[in-house]
């Protein structure tokens, strides 16, 4: 199993997992690897340092394995590192809202009506609807929030 840090042309990284570096070639020519977070199938492979599992010689002192390398404070927060802990962020949102709520699909501005004017039962409800009429929502004084239509959303978020 090959486990390969990947990242799209807008910057977004995330992780695949390929049964051998073929396969992964293979899906990625045919389209098949794309960002969970916009869809874009411009993917490239990211460096990433392999996972070594070393043995201690049997006699060693356990806690001599390896000393902690002295790390620069402003590294720790690079931008590929404080852009993936948003990413991780935000889709951990993404998530909730997802679970909490139902989707209403393209009956959203009709679903929020209902509910504002008591004629259908509060509830917490997502859905599609255009930014015109999002916008007659708001002046109609029914909060909405729009959020971006992920394609990873079609699935279950790993």
């Amino acid at each position: 199993m090959k486990v390969l840090d990947l990242q799209c042309a807008h910057e977004h990284s995330f992780e695949g997992w390929f049964a051998s570096e073929d396969d992964y070639r293979s899906q990625l020519e045919r389209k098949l690897v794309s960002c969970p977070l916009c869809g874009d199938s411009a993917i490239q492979k990211m460096l990433s340092a392999p996972r070594l599992n070393l043995r201690v010689g049997r006699g060693s002192d356990p806690t001599a394995v390896a000393a902690p390398s002295a790390k620069d404070p402003a590294t720790e927060t690079a931008p590929s590192a404080l852009n993936a802990a948003l990413q991780a962020q935000f889709m951990k949102a993404v998530r909730e809202v997802m679970a909490h709520t139902v989707d209403v699909g393209d009956r959203f501005a009709d679903q929020a009506r209902g509910m504002h004017h008591g004629d259908i039962e509060q509830r917490s409800i997502r859905g599609q609807t255009t930014p015109d009429v999002a916008m007659e929502l708001i002046e109609e004084g029914i909060d909405v929030m729009p959020l971006p239509a992920l394609p990873g959303l079609k699935e279950t978020l790993q």
